[in-house]
């Protein structure tokens, strides 16, 4: 049995898909303003908003558990709105040898598409799948992306 995974999942947004990766790759601290309830608070631990190599700490809820999650922000790819950031510190570590979320921004014909992709290896076979976690960023997505369309 491996202990590799990937999980992959689209969601479907009214937002300009432009928007969507502006907030993950320039300007995630806002996501507490748009959802405090799931992520009460986004901080900056190293360099600049917005740049590789940034770290980035993220406070966020799911099933009222409070969990924090340290990042580094891998890649930006602003042509292909694609973020990339691996988890260096927090809850995820404690079950995965290692952690990625990868965030695409996409437009397919007149709809935007947001592919979210999480790359892990689990410390051994009993560790779940991170499906809840994939769940929190669909409905994180739903609820940014009637933020963006309000605005």
């Amino acid at each position: 049995m491996s202990l590799v995974g990937k999980l992959t999942t689209e969601v479907l947004m009214v937002a300009p898909h432009h928007e969507f990766h502006g907030v993950w790759a320039k300007r995630p601290h806002h996501l507490s303003n748009v959802s405090p309830a799931k992520i009460p608070k986004v901080h900056l631990h190293g360099g600049d908003w917005g740049t590789v190599g940034s770290i980035v700490a993220c406070h966020y809820v799911i099933d009222g558990k409070d969990h924090i999650a340290k990042n580094v922000v891998e890649a930006i790819d602003d042509e292909n709105k694609r973020i990339t950031y691996r988890v260096v510190e927090g809850d995820l570590l404690e079950e995965y040898k290692s952690f990625k979320v990868i965030i695409q921004s996409l437009l397919k014909g007149e709809a935007t598409w947001v592919c979210w992709t999480l790359e892990y290896e689990k410390l051994n076979k009993n560790v779940p799948h991170p499906i809840k976690l994939l769940e929190f960023f669909i409905h994180l997505s739903e609820e940014l992306d009637d933020h963006l369309v309000q605005k």
